[in-house]
């Protein structure tokens, strides 16, 4: 099949450029290389390119709809759309930039789809949009500590696509307006479309940041010193999804799209992966052998104290499940930046950081 991979050279889009590409498939990756891990993860995909099929590169933003629509006058069988601004942080900082990429962004790839396959709308790509649970905001179920964390009152098996959306933060808003434009594409103009609400997801190209993803930042921080904020109890539970399990669910839906077509999915590791901040503090601590100090601050807008998937139906109409459980993806991590010293130092340098470990 032929990819499209907006944001393919950010943590997620470079794993599945990689995947896809060992595959086989061929791969095009649109992306603006604003965020400073994206020149690492085109680098790494060059070089990592070995006998498999050449990747090209399109630098583009998806607010220039000229941009997108050059992009798509080729034919693709899938666009993986994961470009986004991805911190609820950054978001209530500046809200219009949020909203221009997350909202319009996604608003103006639709709409160079749907221009461009005006006459028929099944032979476009099937449209793959990365969402969030922050489209969830505030649960309906309520919130209870047990067993020394976080957990939901009523709902043993985690959210389902059934739970009410409500969007807090800007962040939430924007991601959750392109969510159903996504959704209502199909409904509206026959488009082949799906929305991904992904919780947790974290594993190797992440350079994480205090501000997104923060299974990444606290492992990367705790190798090479640098300090650590908790914001809140720690005791917050998110259910934890590695990377190549998330990609291979892309890979699923797209030999499905028949089945996807118009819908939404949670897409999580699971009540069976979940873990508190806490409890990964010490998981860093016992692999590392030594103490991860950190500070505390008041809790940040827009933190839900806990959240994790119902995957029930993406098992069900997919056939797809989890395989990494987080011990076993915490410590694919840390082998990851033990093995990348060098270059994960020469990212932390260029973020201004200093380093004073590994």
């Amino acid at each position: 099949m032929r990819f499209l991979i907006t944001g393919g050279a950010g943590f997620i889009g470079s794993n599945a450029a990689h995947k896809l590409r060992s595959l086989r498939h061929e791969v095009v990756v649109f992306d603006n290389f604003s965020r400073s891990a994206s020149r690492f993860n085109r680098e790494w995909l060059e070089r990592a390119g070995g006998s498999a099929p050449s990747i090209r590169f399109i630098e583009g933003d998806v607010r220039d709809s000229e941009a997108l629509r050059a992009a798509l006058a080729d034919p693709y069988d899938v666009v993986l759309h994961l470009a986004a601004q991805v911190a609820v942080t950054t978001s209530i900082v500046d809200p219009l930039t949020d909203h221009d990429i997350n909202a319009l962004g996604t608003f103006r790839l639709l709409e160079e789809i749907r221009k461009r396959y005006a006459g028929a709308p099944e032979a476009a790509p099937l449209l793959i949009y990365a969402s969030t649970n922050k489209v969830y905001g505030h649960l309906s179920s309520g919130e209870t500590i047990r067993d020394g964390r976080w957990d939901f009152a009523s709902l043993p098996t985690g959210v389902s696509e059934a739970e009410p959306l409500s969007f807090e933060s800007p962040y939430g808003c924007s991601k959750g307006a392109a969510d159903q434009y996504v959704v209502d594409y199909h409904r509206s103009f026959g488009l082949p479309t799906v929305a991904m609400r992904q919780s947790c997801i974290y594993g190797t190209r992440q350079f994480g940041e205090e501000d997104q993803g923060w299974v990444a930042w606290f492992a990367l921080a705790a190798v090479f010193g640098l300090p650590i904020t908790i914001y809140g109890d720690g005791l917050q539970v998110r259910d934890l999804l590695w990377v190549e399990d998330l990609v291979d669910l892309y890979i699923a839906a797209a030999e499905h799209r028949a089945t996807v077509n118009g819908k939404a999915y949670n897409v999580g590791g699971g009540p069976r992966c979940r873990l508190s901040l806490r409890e990964l503090i010490t998981i860093l601590e016992k692999r590392l052998g030594k103490p991860v100090p950190f500070g505390k601050a008041a809790t940040r807008l827009g933190d839900q104290p806990v959240f994790y998937c119902n995957i029930d139906r993406v098992a069900s109409e997919l056939g797809w499940k989890p395989r990494v459980e987080p011990a076993e993806g915490v410590d694919r991590l840390l082998e990851w930046i033990q093995s990348n010293r060098e270059e994960i130092g020469r990212f932390l340098t260029r973020k201004g950081l200093k380093v004073t470990a590994g």
